[in-house]
């Protein structure tokens, strides 16, 4: 029922109605159709139409605000690129950081070895090639198991972490799936990877190197 009131609120919004009318129409609270339609796109007309539904400044203020917000967050993404295309990411660096990220993000028992868990591709994709140049693995002790949500498919969602990981998709655990509540519905969400790793002992080295920086002073 969410879902489709999702879609339905996307179309409303496509052609103008503002918060407070597609809430009305469905039925729903405004904040969940705030967050439904906040990167929706307008078209000229719907622009036009929804302008002779809320101030005409108000309007402008938002869209000027997100405008500066967008040219920020470019300025601040291009600074960042020409700054760290320098660091050679490799050695001691590469295993520091490596060790850092799994401190962050992996579980700290490493009793059953080494656990490291998100749902963010391109921060799994990196663990993985610094974790793979860092320390000596042996490819067949990973077993990564997804975590994903009903409405999501599930061959497709393995193939696409297996290409992400470069782990074959035989090794993956039979996944687990979330009852779905029908409250949200996240869009190019392609679930939570679990990546194991058996080897208890090359998980306390890990966490030894991430507990280290922490200490050193």
């Amino acid at each position: 029922m969410y879902i489709q009131e999702r879609h339905q609120a996307v179309a409303f919004r496509r052609k103008g109605d503002s918060l407070k009318e597609i809430a009305e129409k469905l039925h729903v609270a405004k904040s969940s159709v705030s967050l439904w339609v906040r990167d929706v796109e307008l078209s000229p007309q719907a622009e036009k139409r929804l302008l002779t539904r809320i101030k005409l400044g108000q309007f402008i203020a938002a869209r000027n605000k997100k405008a500066r917000t967008r040219d920020r967050e470019k300025r601040y993404m291009q600074e960042a690129m020409k700054e760290i295309s320098g660091v050679r990411i490799e050695g001691s660096f590469a295993k520091l950081l490596c060790a850092t990220i799994y401190w962050c993000e992996g579980v700290k028992n490493p009793q059953s070895g080494a656990n490291f868990m998100n749902s963010d591709p391109d921060l799994m994709r990196t663990f993985l090639e610094l974790f793979r140049s860092s320390f000596p693995v042996k490819e067949e002790k990973f077993r990564p198991q997804l975590r994903v949500h009903a409405y999501h498919d599930i061959e497709t969602e393995i193939d696409f972490w297996a290409k992400t990981t470069n782990i074959s998709s035989s090794q993956f655990a039979r996944p687990y799936i979330k009852p779905h509540t029908g409250k949200r519905f996240r869009d190019n969400y392609r679930g939570c990877l679990s990546l194991r790793y058996y080897d208890a002992a090359l998980a306390r080295q890990l966490l030894a190197y991430g507990k280290a920086f922490l200490k050193k002073k």
